[in-house]
């Protein structure tokens, strides 16, 4: 039985530059339950918080400040009283969906191959 995986590059130093940049990009314990936290509605810093076991507050914002930087959210500041502000994915973030969704299949077929189910 073949192993091996079709991937977009011949050259294997190419594969694992872009295999690190996106692992530099989206890496991390937060990152991937950050985006699915957004892109299911949660939008203001509190929302992202309580959606994501685990997370301290310290962590989300450093986490939200990074991904701005790397284009993945953007951060809406409202003038008012008190100030309101919202994250929100980029388009260039939702190229990563059909990512998570199967890293999200992936995850709930090998925990049912552990059960034995």
């Amino acid at each position: 039985m073949d192993k091996s995986i079709s991937l977009p590059f011949r050259d294997a130093a190419k594969e694992m530059q872009a295999l690190q940049d996106t692992i530099y990009v989206l890496g991390g314990k937060w990152r991937i339950p950050i985006i699915n936290a957004i892109c299911n509605g949660n939008k203001r810093f509190k929302e992202i918080e309580r959606a994501i076991p685990g997370i301290t507050t310290r962590m989300l914002s450093r986490e939200l400040k990074d991904m701005e930087l790397n284009k993945i959210i953007t951060r809406k500041v409202y003038a008012e009283t008190p100030v309101l502000i919202e994250y929100e994915s980029t388009d260039y973030c939702l190229t990563f969906a059909p990512i998570i969704s199967a890293m999200i299949e992936w995850g709930a077929n090998h925990k049912r191959k552990l059960r034995g189910k």
